[in-house]
Order: structure tokens, then C-alpha cells, then sequence
């Protein structure tokens, strides 16, 4: 029996190794037959390893008592005081739900809107004010968050902005937007639909135009209207791609971007526009706390990266589309 079972393992893992030199064997004849290619491909491998693991190592200051003079391997090691000294910090609570509310604003009331431009501009007749309309929505994209802060801080201003010049019209009094610590959250986030949705409706724009012309032709001659066309043809095609695009915005829910933000910010409304991003900058580079911004960036990057597999796997069960 001992014999019978040693002799099925021998030839199991005699058979393994046959595989794996197989395997080996084909990869490296493939290799030669099209070298050219992995040439080609070898610059953009030596730059991600260079530019994007190899920067990984800096995780490490997150775990140290960091100092410029002895770097990331001569630096004392302290474990989590770092992870400590954040959690313990005033400003940490304050940020993390700055963050969150901005995020899951954007996310509530920015995602659909794309959706909808696509789906509006997609029943429009191909001519010049369908193109017009396009390009109008995608402009602000390509405008500099220098610019459209200094546009906003123009817009918004209690004297002479154009806003309040309106509110003016029907006899309110001039609000400072950007003054009152409530305020602040709706005027990045409607500015932020207002930049972004015409870029971001252009993936939907695409996945529209492998809708079948024949099945609106059919459903049209069999009656259905134009919104019976659009929920029962047009937005069934979206779905897939409405959820690949939700996964990947909830796996960056703590990635408010700092400039922005910092831009827009002012000791008046600090209470309202401290986001992670702004303090770990402040912190890192105007205090020179280069460990502590770490910790704080590290509790960033695995608190989108739990949200993004959780919301993968949620979607993996609910549709038949998730990103792995």
C-alpha cells in the first residue's frame, strides 16, 4: 500500500515537472521567435520598474523615524508610532471626513450625470450642433485647476462676482461662497461636474455606438418612443461599462486630488476644505514630517485598495462584469 501510494506521488510530480518544462521550453521558444517584439516592449518595463516599484521601497519611512541624513535604510525602525501619532491627530478625523463627503458627493451626484449627457446627445441627429455640444462639454477638461480656480474665486466673489451679481438681480444679498465652511463642499463638487462630465461621458459616447441600429429600427416600428428605446436598447448596452467606471471611482474615494482644494482653501472655510491630501502635503513638505505623511499616505492607498476589491467582488456577484 506504502509503495502503491509513493509510486503515485513519484509519478505526479514526475509529470509536474514535465509540465513546467514544457512550459519553460515554449516561453523561451516564443521569446525567440518574436524577439523584435519584447525588444520593443523593454523600455516600458524598465520604466515601470524604475518609476513604479522600485519608489515602493519608500513605504518603509511610513515604519521609521525618518531622517533625510541617514535615508530609508539607516533610519530608525519604530513600527506604527507613525500610524499611531496619526489617528491621534486633531486634523485626521477632520480630513478623513472632509474626504469622504466630497467623494461620495462627486460619486452621488457627478456619476450619473455623464450617463445622461451620453445618452441625451446620442439621440440628437448627427450635424454640427450635436458636434458643438460635444465639444463645448469636453472644453472645461482641458482648462488648467489653476485657471478654474481663479475663475471660481472671480465667479464667486461677494463684490463683484458674476453670481452674486445675479443673486443680486432678485434682491438676496451677496453671499461669499467661499467663506462659509457649508458652502465650500457644493462649490468644488458642482465646478467638478462642470469640468469633468463631458470627458468623462466620452467613454459612454463610444460604448453607444455599438449599439445595433437594426433593433432601434425594430423597436421603433413596432411603437416604442424614444425614452422606451433608450431603457430598453440604449442603457442595457451601457450597464457593463457604468460598472467597471463605478468600481474604479469608489477604488479612488480617498484620492481627492490636493490642488484643487488648495487652491480653493482659506482659513475661513479650513473646517470644510482639509482633505487627506492637503494635510499630508502640508504636513510632508511644509513640516518636513516626511514619515508621518507617509503613514498617512500608506492609510490612504490600502483603505482605496480594500474599497476597490470589496466593490469588485460586490459587482462580480450582482452582474456579469467586474474588473477581474
Amino acid at each position: 500500500m506504502w509503495n502503491k501510494r509513493g509510486d503515485e506521488k513519484t509519478m505526479k510530480s514526475g509529470k509536474d515537472r514535465l509540465a513546467k518544462k514544457k512550459i519553460k521550453s515554449g516561453f523561451i521558444r516564443e521569446m525567440r521567435k518574436n524577439w523584435q517584439l519584447y525588444f520593443l516592449l523593454l523600455p516600458a518595463v524598465i520604466y515601470i520598474l524604475l518609476f513604479v516599484y522600485k519608489p515602493m521601497s519608500g513605504i518603509l519611512i511610513a515604519f521609521e523615524d525618518y531622517s533625510l541624513k541617514k535615508g530609508i535604510w539607516g533610519s530608525k525602525w519604530i513600527g506604527l508610532d507613525n500610524f499611531s501619532r496619526l489617528f491621534r491627530s486633531y486634523w485626521f478625523p477632520i480630513a478623513l471626513k472632509n474626504t469622504l463627503t466630497l467623494s461620495v458627493l462627486t460619486l452621488l451626484i457627478g456619476f450619473p450625470v455623464p450617463i445622461i449627457l451620453a445618452l441625451a446627445v446620442n439621440e440628437l441627429r448627427q450635424g454640427l450642433f450635436q458636434k458643438s455640444l460635444q465639444t463645448v462639454s469636453y472644453a472645461p477638461h482641458f482648462i488648467s485647476t489653476v485657471v478654474i480656480c481663479g475663475m471660481l474665486r472671480i465667479f464667486l466673489n461677494a463684490e463683484y462676482g458674476i453670481i452674486n451679481h445675479l443673486i443680486g438681480l432678485f434682491g438676496a444679498d451677496s453671499v461669499s461662497f467661499l467663506s462659509k465652511p457649508e458652502l465650500f463642499k457644493w462649490v468644488y463638487v458642482l465646478s467638478d461636474i462642470w469640468q469633468n462630465t463631458g470627458w468623462n461621458a466620452i467613454i459612454y459616447f463610444a460604448a453607444l455606438s455599438g449599439v445595433d441600429k437594426a433593433l432601434l429600427e425594430a423597436a421603433e416600428i413596432d411603437g416604442a418612443n424614444r425614452l422606451q428605446r433608450i431603457r430598453y436598447i440604449n442603457f442595457p448596452v451601457l450597464i457593463p461599462t457604468i460598472i467597471i467606471m463605478l468600481i474604479l471611482q469608489c477604488g479612488s474615494l480617498l484620492s481627492v486630488g490636493y490642488e484643487k482644494v488648495y487652491l480653493l482653501q482659506n482659513d475661513l472655510n479650513l473646517s470644510s476644505s482639509e482633505v487627506l491630501s492637503t494635510y499630508i502635503y502640508k504636513v510632508g513638505l511644509q513640516d518636513n514630517d516626511f514619515a508621518f505623511s507617509t503613514a498617512a499616505g500608506f492609510f490612504n492607498s490600502v483603505v482605496n485598495g480594500t474599497i476597490l476589491i470589496i466593490v469588485n467582488r460586490l459587482a462580480g456577484k450582482i452582474s456579469d462584469s467586474s474588473l477581474w
